[in-house]
């Protein structure tokens, strides 16, 4: 069983709107339910929890059943951290699933997610035990101390960007939340930076620069420019 966490608990201090970012509408469809449709479309995919804000269950439940999110299964509340958000979707699932089953935890503003990018989460997955979306980086990056000024560049050819599902079996994504309140880490970044500080190697799956995070007006701007995008026939 392949399982979609969704995280949307987040307040979207960042798009300074009246309303979380999830559910703002672009196109008269909230963003929220354009991820759950790539789930939701997908064949490997058997079930969605989604980690949302309290006081918005009920509205995600009705935008599915009006957009026929069939898929979803679970609604969470959301902790403190986006960590905390996380551990109470897997201690929901632990509740429902088998622990061998993969659970694909991704951004609920990642809604531009493709199909081959979940298959081939799930394929690297099944394969070493765990994968990360990542996409390698193309510009230049350097290092700074005081956040306006460099002297120090990073060679780029090393570097890779990563992006959401993060794929793991249950039982290790339990595991990992567990041994993080042993060590007591805290507010990690993401699933794949929790695994780096519990000294765990992290496998590649793929990404794309299509594959935006939305945190920003600019970044709705663009999504909808990709929405409506075509690849030009001659492309290879």
């Amino acid at each position: 069983m392949n399982v979609a966490l969704l995280t949307a608990a987040g307040s979207g201090t960042r798009m300074k709107q009246d309303i979380p970012k999830q559910f703002m509408h672009i196109n008269d469809k909230p963003l929220i339910i354009y991820t759950l449709e790539a789930f939701q479309n997908h064949p490997n995919i058997d079930a969605i929890l989604v980690v949302c804000l309290d006081g918005w269950h009920e509205v995600l439940r009705a935008y599915a059943n009006q957009f026929n999110i069939t898929k979803l299964k679970w609604i969470v509340s959301g902790g403190k951290t986006g960590q905390e958000s996380i551990c109470n979707g897997l201690k929901c699932l632990e509740k429902e699933i088998s622990s061998e089953d993969i659970v694909l935890i991704h951004d609920g503003n990642r809604a531009l997610v493709s199909s081959d990018i979940i298959s081939d989460s799930i394929a690297q997955c099944k394969i070493h035990g765990g994968a990360v979306a990542v996409i390698p980086c193309t510009e230049a990056v350097f290092k700074s101390e005081d956040g306006s000024t460099s002297n120090t560049s990073i060679p780029r050819n090393n570097l890779y960007r990563t992006q959401t599902p993060h794929t793991y079996p249950l039982k290790k994504l339990l595991w990992a939340h567990e041994m993080a309140k042993e060590k007591n880490i805290v507010n990690t970044v993401a699933t794949c930076t929790l695994m780096v500080e519990l000294g765990e190697r992290i496998y590649f799956s793929k990404g794309s620069e299509k594959n935006i995070k939305i945190t920003t007006v600019e970044d709705i701007d663009l999504f909808k420019s990709l929405l409506t995008s075509e690849r030009e026939k001659w492309l290879k």
